[in-house]
């Protein structure tokens, strides 16, 4: 059980947040005249008390708001809860969507003291049900009825396709199958080919919003930009390469050429990351071999499995 201690709100971006006496938060939102409020995933941020306390005691001055968060909580490490978690206060139910953020612009704070907490510390939110919270306030952890549904994001690699001289065309019919699957495709990216731009978005979907699935499409053969797989092994934490190998299997009974590619699949902490061919069709083909199969292994990852044997 934990208790609010501040709730604080600005009217534009990029500034420090001020204290309110109470907060009205909408569903689907966020909390209203806040400036981050929006049909997005980070519609609350929430910092623990504890946390600000110990970078206090640094020497550092800070009062709440100063890191852009919306809630002030006690009682709660929000680091260490995984994205998926529900959060109840009074009427108003939370669901967490992301931890931490990259700081592309180094803060005040961060300006001032050589360091700043809410990258590495602070979580993000939406709405699932609103209400008016005050400070002192409290909030409790609820368990989750039924079984939330995986998320996802789709990848796609084009360098035409990123300078819009091509229509992405592979995407769109993996998003549709996701969909189609029961799955929660939250991210959809248009990158072009190279390594350093896919390791990065990898490293941020697995890291921060904790997917269960990413699918990239494009970039595995042979050519000089063709550089996914180099991207998805460098982001990886363990490898898992049997499915690479069944969708070469099953490709191979269709086209000799699919001895050529080079696709992946990995482990990045708790995400699952297979490439996909360019081809829409290629990739409906590729997905027909594993989508019935990888809901074990995802299962497994979040640890609602723990023993593969039959009883």
């Amino acid at each position: 059980m934990g208790k609010i201690e501040a709730i604080c709100m600005s009217s534009v971006r990029g500034v420090q947040k001020r204290p309110v006496k109470e907060g009205r938060f909408v569903a689907g939102w966020g909390l209203e005249g806040d400036a981050h409020g929006g049909h997005w995933h980070r519609q609350i941020s929430l910092l623990s008390r504890e946390r600000i306390e110990a970078f206090r005691r640094q020497g550092a001055d800070v009062a709440y708001g100063d890191f852009g968060e919306n809630l002030v909580v006690s009682g709660f490490d929000f680091a260490a809860l995984p994205v998926g978690t529900l959060l109840r206060s009074g009427d108003v139910l939370l669901e967490m969507t992301q931890i931490g953020k990259e700081c592309h612009n180094h803060c005040a704070i961060f300006q001032a003291v050589g360091d700043c907490i809410m990258p590495r510390e602070g979580v993000f939110a939406r709405v699932l049900e609103g209400g008016i919270l005050h400070p002192g306030d409290e909030m409790e952890r609820v368990e989750r009825q039924g079984k939330r549904p995986y998320q996802a994001a789709v990848i796609t690699l084009s360098d035409k396709g990123s300078k819009g001289l091509r229509q992405d065309e592979s995407g769109p019919v993996i998003v549709e199958r996701l969909v189609r699957e029961g799955y929660d495709v939250v991210e959809k990216l248009l990158l072009p080919d190279g390594e350093q731009g896919l390791k990065k978005e990898l490293c941020r979907l697995a890291d921060q919003r904790q997917l269960d699935l990413i699918l990239t499409t494009g970039g595995t053969g042979c050519g000089p930009r063709d550089v996914t797989p180099e991207a998805t092994l460098a982001a990886a934490t363990r490898l898992v390469p049997g499915i690479a190998e069944a969708i070469r299997a099953a490709s191979m009974t269709i086209t000799k050429r699919a001895m050529l590619s080079r696709a992946v699949s990995v482990i990045r902490g708790k995400t699952l990351i297979i490439n996909l061919p360019g081809s829409p069709k290629a990739c409906n083909e590729c997905m027909d071999v594993f989508l019935a199969t990888i809901p074990h292994g995802m299962d497994l990852l979040r640890g609602q499995l723990m023993d593969c044997a039959r009883s």
